[in-house]
């Protein structure tokens, strides 16, 4: 049997170290809740100008810890603010920047070993629910049942008894979309102990992935030789209108049904593009190309696709996209063999992980 793991650059490694578990949450005195969420999300609001503007962390933290007074809460508002700018920052086009909008309110809270797991949200699992205990920052601790589903109590009772130690620690959010929801990070060696399937080794396989807001191309390859190529097509969900949690579903399904296929003939490896390395996206003349990219979320796909294939039992890798589009080696691919672009960035992506798999040995 094969132990699955996951190579990539530094930044992508670190954005793969916890799995987010969600489940719905009823507190007893809700209104105090409310209130930790309103003064957060307006710390989170407030800071994006300043930010943006050059002010640092540290300055902001004495700037509105009387409007938040918690340290831990307000480091995690600041953090998740400067994500903000730095997605705006991002998204620049030709010095236009496109504003943020936050309509919700929430807050976190980041994890500590040290501090047994989480400073600010406890937790204890029972039989049928976890006990949610959640730190007021003008008060004592505000007391809820939360309900993850009896298929991660197994899961949240080790990580309980990590955190106690000391050994791990875990973030914690609470969000009021439509009702109060607790969304737990969990250390993903912890998440795949709990939910992999062991899987055997299989021919030495490489597959390279090219993901796309309207289909998903597959290139299986060995050694630098083609073996097969698949593509999964979901072009309706590019259309004016479609839903958007609709489209994000049928992409996760075509992922799942390419994993499910690549494990029946014995890939060992899957291939993406290590997209945490890519500062900004390409826009092109076409409103309706731009409008695909826009509302296409690349990274959550990629999130999904890392955490699927880890459960399944492959290796994954990911590899800088430098070359894989637009490129000499993307338009020689394409006169040679007769792909399309899609085929031809999926092929050059395997080719980059069997490269880098190289490399490391």
């Amino acid at each position: 049997m094969m132990r699955n793991r996951i190579i990539g650059s530094r930044e992508a490694l670190e954005n793969f170290q916890f799995v987010t578990i969600n489940g719905r949450v009823l507190f007893n005195e809700k209104e105090r809740v409310v209130r930790i969420a309103r003064a957060y999300s307006q710390v989170v609001k407030s800071a994006i100008k300043p930010l943006f503007n050059g002010k640092s962390i540290d300055e902001l933290t004495k700037e509105f810890y009387n409007f938040l007074p918690n340290y831990i809460y307000l480091e995690t508002a600041l953090k998740q603010a400067k994500t903000i700018v730095d997605g705006l920052l991002d998204r620049e086009e030709e010095n236009k920047i496109f504003h943020a909008k936050i309509r919700k309110f929430w807050f976190g809270s980041r994890g500590n070993k040290a501090d047994k797991g989480n400073r600010n949200v406890k937790f204890h699992v029972f039989q049928d629910h976890v006990e949610v205990k959640v730190k007021d920052p003008w008060g004592k601790w505000v007391y809820g049942k939360a309900y993850f589903g009896k298929e991660y109590l197994q899961l949240l009772h080790e990580l309980e008894e990590l955190v106690s130690n000391k050994v791990e620690g875990y973030g914690a959010l609470i969000s009021f979309k439509e009702k109060p929801m607790i969304h737990l990070q969990i250390p993903l060696w912890l998440y795949l102990k709990h939910f992999s399937s062991p899987k055997p080794n299989g021919y030495g396989l490489f597959a390279g992935f090219d993901l796309n807001s309207d289909r998903l191309n597959v290139v299986i390859n060995k050694g630098g030789e083609i073996i097969a190529i698949k593509t999964f097509l979901y072009s309706d969900v590019t259309r004016p209108g479609f839903p958007k949690g609709k489209a994000m579903a049928l992409r996760l399904n075509a992922l799942s049904q390419a994993l499910s296929f690549l494990s029946r003939i014995g890939v060992d490896y899957v291939v993406f593009e290590d997209l945490f390395l890519v500062k900004r996206r390409k826009f092109t003349t076409s409103k309706s190309g731009n409008r695909k990219i826009t509302r296409f979320a690349k990274k959550q796909l990629l999130i999904h696709g890392v955490i699927k294939a880890l459960r399944l039992g492959f290796n994954v890798v990911l590899v800088n996209p430098k070359g894989t589009t637009n490129s000499e080696d993307h338009e020689k691919v394409m006169r040679e063999k007769g792909f399309d672009r899609h085929t031809a960035s999926a092929y050059l992506i395997a080719l980059k992980g069997l490269g880098m798999l190289n490399d490391i040995k």
